[in-house]
């Protein structure tokens, strides 16, 4: 038994090894991973039945991983620490990479997310792929999703993180293809898997410079001694470590490929979005605090980038008019947030993690709510071509409507509970200066402003106002009803969560004590300005968003058209410019470096083999015409090497 130390520092739980139930959690991850396989294997045979194994597999893991939570719940807070070793996987010399599994209230809280919002989202999916003719394979592909994610959260060190990490971009290039016949879909997976790269370049350097100073990537040999580190190696650590979460949460500048991810189909949006991959940069950076609280200048850039996201994301969500990609602003907007919380010190790690799952749900719930209405409209995306819709789906219009409740932030909401509290941290979090919470609080509080202007445009022009409903004369005429039970139960549970999750973890400071055994406790400090007048503000800017979209999406008529707008209109529709720039900056020197070098290649050194070829073959073809066969010939050619060496040995004399 060893003594970990909670990214506080306070030695506080001690590692225990699994036993009883938890002993059965690489389960959590073996079932659904063999639904996986099995499903390839079987091909077609599986088509009308292969999407049940799925729902069950997935379904296996959320009932095992909830019965794991409660019995981890249920037992003195010094015992909810346990390890499992599952077998030896790289050794090399006196070095050994072990593979085995960590259950603490950090990664539980993560099965939890995931395999309860996971499932409900099969079970959606269900209905929803109905008329594919890939279904099967497209839950195969949801299993895979589920395991790598459950691999990347209940690994106990940073390799078998990797690995999950890596199952995940696999997973997501997959699903975001899915429908890879239409070559921007197939280009819009490459962006993604591209990009996620860059992030993962990150993550690997991170990783070698642990091995370099620890000797290890075991979370109980790196995270107990990361007070060892001098402060630029836990910078130089803590920002290899943020360049992989930016690549993976999609935060400024690795965030491009985000929007583009709505390729895929919506349940697909729903489980990338709100239970897997772009919460996994947040999960690093929480579970890394250790090494953070090491650097106050890798905090700080890890808070900056979630302050600039946050308003990025919420920028370009007020001009986007695809309902599905004004919600993938939305999430790198929220992700914004929780990466502000991991930036902010131990005083916001347990708010990132807390929005982190509040989000998950009515972010979830939104998303299906988004592919209900595009079921009813034919698949169309274009709000400008919805409006009035509250009345022909009412259990999508109430479930949505307490999912934009929830993300506004309106008590009692569950977004309330958990993003208020990032806002209240960003004005008390001073590391790197009395300037940090006055600028970072504001940007978070005008964050919230801006988020409730553009949900709520997506809210009323979806959901309110005059029906602008595409006709049988434009060739798409449709007919708006309510979805099936299969999709209408999933976003009525979840909007269950929406509602009252987070007023239940906040009891008694619920949520943040049962994540102490892992993130320690924090100390309480003062905000710079009264706690009160935190809450008024930040709920006066959502009212002035609410407001400010009534009048121009409910109050005024709706054009059907695009309007020119202004010119940061314009910039927030091309996602503030963000390709046009990494095409400047990086596409077109790189794409010129190559062809300097191709050009190199081919005119230096295949250049310089070609010459060396041709003279050979010239001199061959030169000595060729004297081998004539002839006697007279050959003895001239003695005659004359007789000659030149007695000349030699002659002059050499001399």
């Amino acid at each position: 038994m060893n003594f970990i130390l909670p990214a506080s520092g306070n030695p506080l739980v001690a590692v225990t090894a699994a036993s009883g139930v938890t002993a059965w959690a690489p389960a959590l991850i073996l079932v659904p991973l063999c639904s996986f396989v099995f499903l390839l294997l079987m091909g077609r045979r599986s088509d009308k039945w292969g999407h049940w194994v799925s729902v069950l597999a997935t379904g296996f893991s959320m009932v095992l991983g909830l019965v794991i939570l409660f019995h981890t719940m249920s037992v003195p807070v010094d015992q909810r620490v346990t390890e499992q070793h599952l077998f030896e996987w790289i050794p090399a010399g006196d070095h050994t990479i072990s593979v085995g599994l960590r259950l603490d209230p950090l990664s539980l809280t993560f099965v939890a997310l995931v395999t309860f919002v996971g499932f409900l989202i099969h079970v959606y999916a269900v209905a929803y792929m109905e008329h594919d003719t890939d279904r099967r394979r497209f839950f195969a592909y949801l299993n895979l999703f589920i395991a790598a994610m459950l691999t990347l959260v209940l690994g106990d060190s940073y390799a078998v993180l990797f690995v999950g990490w890596e199952g995940v971009g696999l997973a997501s290039y997959l699903l975001i293809g899915f429908w890879n016949q239409v070559p921007d879909y197939a280009l819009a997976a490459k962006k993604a898997f591209v990009m996620n790269r860059v992030g993962d370049v990150g993550l690997l350097l991170g990783m070698m410079a642990m091995f370099h100073y620890f000797g290890s990537l075991a979370y109980s040999q790196v995270l107990p001694n990361a007070n060892t580190l001098s402060t630029e190696q836990a910078t130089l650590i803590g920002l290899f470590l943020l360049v992989a979460a930016c690549g993976k949460s999609a935060q400024f500048p690795l965030q491009a490929w985000l929007g583009d991810a709505m390729a895929g189909p919506t349940p697909v949006s729903a489980l990338i979005h709100a239970a897997t991959m772009v919460t996994a940069g947040v999960y690093l950076m929480v579970r890394s605090g250790a090494i953070y609280v090491v650097s106050p200048t890798a905090t700080t850039v890890v808070a900056i980038i979630g302050a600039i996201t946050l308003l990025f994301g919420a920028i370009v969500g007020t001009a986007k008019d695809d309902i599905k990609k004004v919600l993938a602003a939305s999430t790198m907007s929220q992700i914004g947030y929780m990466m502000l919380g991991a930036g902010l010190g131990p005083i916001g790690w347990a708010f990132a993690i807390f929005h982190l799952l509040t989000h998950g749900f009515f972010k979830a719930q939104m998303f299906l709510g988004a592919g209900s209405v595009m079921h009813a409209m034919g698949d169309q995306t274009n709000m400008r071509r919805f409006g009035a819709l509250k009345n022909a789906m009412k259990v999508t219009w109430i479930t949505f409507g307490i999912g934009w409740l929830a993300i506004l932030g309106i008590p009692p909401f569950s977004g309330f509970w958990s993003k208020d509290k990032i806002i209240e941290a960003a004005f008390v979090a001073d590391t790197a200066g009395p300037w940090q919470p006055w600028v970072l609080g504001f940007v978070a509080l005008i964050g919230a402003g801006i988020t409730a202007f553009y949900m709520s445009r997506l809210f009323f022009m979806t959901f309110h106002g005059e029906a602008r409903w595409t006709t049988a004369a434009e060739g798409a005429e449709v007919h708006p009803h309510e979805s099936g039970p299969l999709m209408t139960w999933p976003m009525i549970i979840l909007s269950v969560f929406s509602l009252g999750l987070g007023g239940v973890l906040s009891i008694g400071n619920g949520f943040v004590n049962w994540l102490e055994p892992v993130l320690g406790h924090a100390e309480h400090r003062e905000p710079v300005m009264p706690v009160v007048a935190i809450t008024v503000l930040t709920l006066l800017s959502i009212v002035v968003g609410i407001f400010w979209a009534y009048r121009l999406y409910i109050a005024q008529p709706v054009s059907k058209a695009v309007p020119a707008g202004s010119f940061l209109t314009h910039a927030a529709r091309n996602d503030m410019f963000q390709d046009d720039v990494n095409e400047a900056l990086f596409v077109k020197p790189t794409m010129t470096l190559a062809s300097a070098v191709e050009v190199a290649d081919r005119q230096v050194v295949d250049g310089a083999v070609r010459g060396v070829c041709s003279g050979v073959d010239a001199l061959g073809k030169a000595t060729a015409t004297t081998q004539n066969g002839k006697v007279r010939s050959y003895a001239a050619y003695i005659l004359v090497g007789v000659v030149a060496l007695l000349g030699v040995a002659l002059f050499g004399t001399l």
